[in-house]
């Protein structure tokens, strides 16, 4: 008899809320299906009053072009340089190039994960000294978990660089009551379909006024200027939002925060799972200021406390039973498209790759996908 084939357990699968579908059909039976509409504008309303409505949201088509014309904005132009976070997407970095500017990579810490205050600062000194003042910061709230803010945001206003946030994976985080992607000059968030709302893709650019929120729309249209026929002074980019895309986007904000409770409740899921196993460290909030999403759960497999078991040993297990996970994020220092940019810093975000493992992290796993989880792990 032929043996029935596991089903997959997905690292981060999207998740509906139920009132998405009528968000999409008022779309069609409107015939509001360009990238404008009432669900653009309530899906940007839904995100502004769920950052506590000090900040303007422009609804974009994804994360990645958020980025672009932040770094637009902040005034980025070839042959300038910017400063990213090493240990993160490449779209974090992509969009530097896009632009002809050059990426100065910086590395993490080891407590968060992110962007290394001491590193930062040496990069900014040095690139300064140099007479190549940064045209802007991009820091990363890794894996969910936010950055040193207030490190990073003092050292932003020390040497007067614009701080652009990528909140992509860490909507819904926070930091001392104040959420992600409202700490900078500009955030960046993302509805990718496994993010911890998705719009099937999609993003959005957290500005810190509505006339700033203007100039993002108006980039991002084309750059038509007021005239009956077109006009264009500036290069425009078709990078708005669908009225369809973001009705599903309305959706998922109002299970928005149910979605971060399950996340929230599978991290504690592993941490219990470790809490007995040696040569394995979860990575946990520092401190009670400090909140993540816990858009993924990650972590730290040390082989030398491990019986030589390492974390490549672990994903190969759970592979072997259909159950899906990821080394972190490889550093773009390390990465082939990078290898001539300038880095700065130790080798936390190397270790961090090599030993660091992202586990299934999904608001829809079941009591039967975490059981399954667990008979992996506790047999390996």
């Amino acid at each position: 008899m032929k043996r029935m084939s596991k089903s997959k357990i997905w690292l981060s699968s999207p998740h509906m809320g139920g009132n998405e579908q009528q968000y999409v059909n008022e779309a069609f039976a409107t015939n509001w299906v360009a990238p404008l509409g009432p669900n653009v504008t309530g899906f940007e309303s839904d995100l502004e009053q769920y950052l506590g409505n000090t900040h303007a949201v422009a609804a974009l088509s994804s994360g990645t072009a958020a980025l672009h014309l932040a770094l637009i904005l902040a005034g980025v132009k070839a042959g300038d340089e910017v400063i990213c976070q090493s240990m993160t997407f490449s779209a974090s970095a992509n969009p530097i190039v896009y632009l002809g500017a050059t990426p100065i990579f910086v590395d993490s810490e080891p407590t968060t994960w992110n962007i290394c205050p001491v590193a930062l600062e040496n990069a900014l000194v040095d690139r300064i000294a140099k007479g190549k003042k940064p045209k802007a910061i991009i820091a990363v709230h890794l894996y969910g978990m936010p950055f040193q803010v207030d490190a990073i945001v003092a050292l932003a206003k020390k040497y007067e660089v614009p701080l652009i946030e990528d909140s992509a994976e860490a909507l819904g985080s926070h930091y001392n009551g104040k959420f992600c992607g409202t700490f900078g000059d500009f955030g960046v968030l993302s509805f990718n379909g496994n993010k911890i709302i998705t719009t099937s893709g999609g993003g959005a650019l957290v500005c810190s006024s509505q006339t700033v929120k203007e100039k993002t729309v108006f980039l991002a249209t084309q750059a038509r200027d007021q005239a009956p026929h077109y006009e264009h002074s500036h290069i425009g980019y078709n990078y708005r939002l669908s009225n369809i895309c973001a009705g599903i986007g309305r959706g998922q904000m109002e299970v928005l925060n149910a979605h971060i409770q399950k996340r929230r409740e599978m991290h504690e899921f592993y941490v219990n799972l470790f809490a007995d196993k040696k040569g394995i460290s979860v990575l946990c909030e520092p401190s009670a200021s400090y909140f993540s999403n816990h858009w993924l759960s990650a972590i730290i497999v040390n082989p030398e406390f491990n019986n030589g078991k390492s974390r490549e040993d672990l994903r190969l297990a759970l592979e072997k039973e259909n159950i899906e996970s990821r080394p972190l994020w490889k550093p773009m220092h390390l990465q082939p498209v990078f290898q001539e940019a300038p880095y700065y810093g130790n080798t936390v975000a190397e270790d961090l790759f090599v030993k660091g493992l992202c586990l299934p992290s999904g608001s829809n796993l079941t009591d039967e996908d975490r059981e399954r989880i667990a008979a992996v792990i506790n047999t390996f």
